[in-house]
Order: structure tokens, then C-alpha cells, then sequence
């Protein structure tokens, strides 16, 4: 049987598609979520794209957290329903505590879009499993509100326990995709729940997943396949 992934539009979401093309090219059958609709359609993981819904207004993902989908993404996460927040939908996350922390704007006050560099610090997560850690992997990355910030002793917790998914790798020149491109603490560009089923990171792998679109490389595929073999061997 084919594993569906849902992937959930917010007023203002603009990765949705993409996702979805992504989740496709990996395998799976994508499902579109509307976020007025509580109903997930009996899927088997589900994707909060990037975007800026409701126009990040008050806060980004502030507002979407309260959307009717997001009551059961929530119930279902915390049962064990593996979620995947992309840039906005990382927002989303951390607003529903299903992660720690919060976004910020970014420390040079600009929207920021480049390819960016990062390494996997998790690759034991539904999402991750498919790269190594230690991989160093170029992924695009745009916001504008993409610092994560979080108390010291969140920040302690997230480092013993191994939830720090992806950092940015900040050696070499910016120019190069190198560095912090927006000041998140202790370089973090992604984390995980204690269960591993919730990951949210800043980047895009879904416009790096075939050659002739983002980066020209598809280091962002292993987001879908690592999701599809997990639901494939459950």
C-alpha cells in the first residue's frame, strides 16, 4: 500500500506544491490538507509547508497554530504521527509546542534567500534517517523570521538529549552558503521531539530534491524517502 503524507495549506502557504512534488518524487502519495478541515484523511505523516501564513501577523505561525487542522496534527503528534515543519510550518511547530523555542526575526533585520550549508547532528529521526551524521548537505533556505531562540536550560536539554537535528555549518565564506544567516542560537537550524517523529527546520528540502531545480542537487530528498521507509518497515 502507498504511504499518503499530508501536506497542510495555510492562508499564505507558499511551499505546499513543492512539497508535494517532493513527496511524490520520493515514492509516496501526497494528500492535500486544508487548514480549516480537522479531518487528516487517514494519513500516514503529514508536512507544514513554508510560507507565511496569515502573513505572519502578531507572530510567524502564530495565528495557524489556532487553525482547525493543527487541534489533530497536535492530538495526532503526540500519539506518534510523524510531522515535518519547513521554515513557516517550523514556525507552526514551535508555536503548538510540539517543539521548544521560538523564532525570531532575523539578527540583520532582512529576508535572507540563498543555498545553504548545513550538517545532520540527527539522523535517528522518522525524518532523518535516510543521511548519515556528520553529512554536510547544501539546502535553500529563505525568511525573514528564521532565528531559533530558547532559554539556556532548553538549549542544554536539546544538546544532551541529541535533538538538535541540523546546525548550520559556519566555517568558510558566507558568499558560499557558509555560516549563521540569521543568528539562530548555538547555530541551530532544526530540532526534534524526545520521540523523534517531530522534526521543524529553517531550510528547504523541498526545492532541493531533483537536479534542475534550487540548489541543482537533491540533498533534500532524503527528507521523503527517510519518511517513506519509516512508514513502509512500521
Amino acid at each position: 500500500m502507498t504511504a499518503r503524507i499530508g501536506v497542510v495549506t495555510f492562508p499564505g502557504s507558499l511551499d505546499d506544491r513543492d512539497t508535494q512534488r517532493a513527496i511524490r518524487l520520493a515514492g509516496a502519495e501526497p494528500v492535500a490538507l486544508w487548514h480549516k478541515d480537522k479531518d487528516l484523511h487517514q494519513v500516514d505523516a503529514v508536512v507544514l509547508p513554508g510560507g507565511f501564513s496569515y502573513g505572519d501577523y502578531l507572530r510567524a505561525g502564530a495565528i495557524s497554530r489556532f487553525s482547525p487542522v493543527m487541534e489533530t496534527v497536535i492530538e495526532q503528534a503526540k500519539a506518534g504521527l510523524p510531522v515535518l515543519g519547513i521554515c513557516n510550518g517550523f514556525q507552526v511547530l514551535t508555536e503548538a509546542h510540539l517543539l521548544p523555542g521560538a523564532m525570531l526575526g532575523n539578527n540583520h533585520l532582512h529576508f535572507i534567500c540563498r543555498d545553504q550549508k548545513l550538517r545532520v547532528e540527527n539522523a535517528d529521526t522518522a525524518w532523518t534517517a535516510d543521511y548519515r551524521e556528520g553529512q554536510e548537505i547544501f539546502i535553500p533556505l529563505k525568511n525573514m523570521d528564521g532565528r531559533y531562540v530558547a532559554d539556556e536550560y532548553t538549549l542544554d536539554q536539546l544538546e544532551a538529549e541529541g535533538r538538535v537535528a541540523f546546525r548550520y555549518v559556519v566555517r568558510g565564506e558566507a558568499a558560499d552558503g557558509y555560516g549563521n544567516p540569521n543568528g539562530s542560537l548555538r547555530d541551530i537550524a532544526g530540532i526534534t521531539n524526545e520521540a523523534g517523529n517531530v522534526v521543524g527546520l529553517m531550510p528547504h528540502p523541498e526545492h532541493a530534491v531533483e537536479p534542475l531545480i534550487g540548489t541543482g542537487r537533491t540533498d533534500g530528498l532524503p527528507f521523503f524517502t527517510s519518511i517513506l521507509k519509516k512508514l513502509v518497515n512500521a
